[in-house]
Parts: structure tokens; sequence; C-alpha cells
């Protein structure tokens, strides 16, 4: 991409649109792996779990994950109707639902002002089946980069105990 600027349906991507992008995507990763790791150490959070080890943590990570995508559903095993929870999860939710929509509304704006420009022999068609593998690739990497280390402790790390006949 050295002497090129990125296009996206004719406007021009420049700084500005990548950090409201990239801001949009750390809010949810923010929210979902800073309220799970505050509930994974603090007694509060630790006194709504009925399952210990990976389950426990698995648990807490659903509970959060689910709360900031707007879903507000947990496992069971979580006693999630604490104030701790209640107060938590609320702002998990929030967070998902307000915060987050800011910087896409930033963006959105941002290229609403710009004027499009007609295509070029340089042109990265977006309609494609490389943009497409591009942007499944890119989901699929961002995705594993943020959330496969709490993954590999929990759901990944329960799977390999359970087959060896330990449970929590």
């Amino acid at each position: 991409m050295v002497g090129r600027t990125p296009e996206y349906l004719g406007k021009k991507i420049q700084s500005y649109e990548v950090k409201m992008a990239m801001l949009s995507l750390l809010v949810l990763c923010l929210s979902i792996l800073g309220f799970s790791a505050w509930a994974s150490v603090s007694e509060w959070g630790k006194a709504g779990l009925n399952n210990n080890g990976p389950h426990g943590l698995s648990e807490i990570l659903y509970a959060y994950s689910s709360a900031t995508g707007n879903n507000g559903s947990a496992f069971a095993g979580l006693t999630a109707n604490t104030p701790w929870y209640n107060t938590t999860l609320g702002f998990a939710m929030l967070i998902g639902r307000f915060l987050m929509i800011v910087p896409i509304m930033a963006l959105a704006g941002s290229f609403g002002l710009k004027k499009a420009a007609p295509p070029s022999a340089g042109t990265f068609p977006v309609s494609g089946f490389t943009f497409v593998l591009l942007l499944i690739g890119t989901v699929l990497l961002v995705g594993a980069l943020n959330f496969l280390p709490v993954l590999a402790l929990s759901p990944i790390v329960e799977h390999f105990l359970t087959a060896q006949g330990k449970l929590f």
C-alpha cells in the first residue's frame, strides 16, 4: 500500500477512518475482556460462580460477551442476579450499545462528506472474490488476536481436562 491511498466505494480511506474503525473494535474488546478480567479477580465476581476452573471463566466471559453484544444471556451456573453482576453487565450493555456506535457514526459522517472518485486502473473492486477472502481473513485474524488467549484459558482447556476425566 506504499504510494497508494486505499479506497472504499470510491472514497479515500485516510488515517481518521482507520482510527475510528479501530476505536470501535477496541471498545468491544475492552468491554468484554475488561469486565471479564475484573469479575475473575474480584470477590464479588467470584461469589457468583457455581463452577470453578476454566468453566467458571467461560461463564463470566459468555455473560459479558452476551451483554456487550446486547443479548443479555448467561450460563445457568453463573448467579448473575446480584448487584455486582447487574451493575457491571448493565454497563457492558451500555458500552456495547452506545459507546461502540459513536466512532462508527463518526466514520459514517466522514465518508458522507467525501466526494466519490471515479474508478481508475488501480481501484480494488469490492465485489470480487479476492475482496471477500481478504475481508473474511481480516475478521478472523482480528478476532483471533483479540479473543484466542482467553478462549485458550477457558473452553479449550476445559475440553482437554474433560477428555482426561477431570470435571469441576
